[in-house]
């Protein structure tokens, strides 16, 4: 499976580029989001990719983050998303807001999506919210990058208040702002005792 192309980006369209891999054009269908982060024609860009086949077809959807193609792999776990619908949620919100909206459990910010009515984004919320810790944001309300970009002993932290009786969601957010106010280089240890207050507060 193709994972990852380098290239040039040789043309963009409302919702897709097509990048030049040494001669060879790929149409990536993107975000919004991901089309401005590619740059402009003609210069040098990296997509993150996930490549889908159905009986009639078959594409290739391209990010400029990991954490937005593990977003989209979610998305379109969801009965009633499909890639266009993910993209477009993905358009509308970074995968920041989306992870903060998923744990609160806040429908109404993934209704801002173009196509994704109450219902829908209900059940999408409903379906991910205990999902939501599990992956890296964007930055959101919570700050919840900081705990992917910190590494081991945020993730280490994370799995302590987990083992702890805490959902995904709830432990990440509380070790990200805990992370915010201790710092970067914040131990193990003094991270789970300001998480655990955060998180029981």
């Amino acid at each position: 499976m193709i994972a990852k192309l380098s290239g040039r980006l040789d043309e963009t369209g409302e919702d897709w580029a097509i990048v030049d891999v040494q001669g060879v054009g790929y149409l990536v269908h993107c975000s919004t989001k991901t089309l401005a982060a590619l740059g402009n024609v003609g210069e040098a860009c990296t997509v993150h990719t996930d490549l889908q086949v159905s009986e009639n077809d078959m594409r290739l959807l391209g990010f400029a983050e990991s954490s937005e193609r593990d977003w989209f792999r979610l998305l379109t776990q969801v009965q009633g998303v499909g890639s266009k619908v993910a993209l477009a949620i993905l358009s509308a919100l970074s995968t920041g807001e989306l992870r903060d909206a998923c744990a609160a459990q806040d429908a109404a910010t993934v209704a801002r999506a173009q196509g994704v009515g109450p219902k829908l984004a209900g059940r999408i919320v409903n379906e991910l919210k205990d999902k939501a810790g599990a992956l890296p944001g964007g930055g959101g309300v919570a700050g919840a990058t900081a705990v992917s970009r910190a590494g081991g002993a945020s993730a280490d932290a994370v799995s302590a208040l987990q083992n702890l009786g805490f959902k995904p969601a709830v432990a990440a957010q509380a070790v990200a702002r805990a992370q915010e106010e201790l710092g970067e280089g914040a131990g193990e240890g003094d991270l789970i005792r300001v998480a655990l207050k955060k998180a029981a507060g």
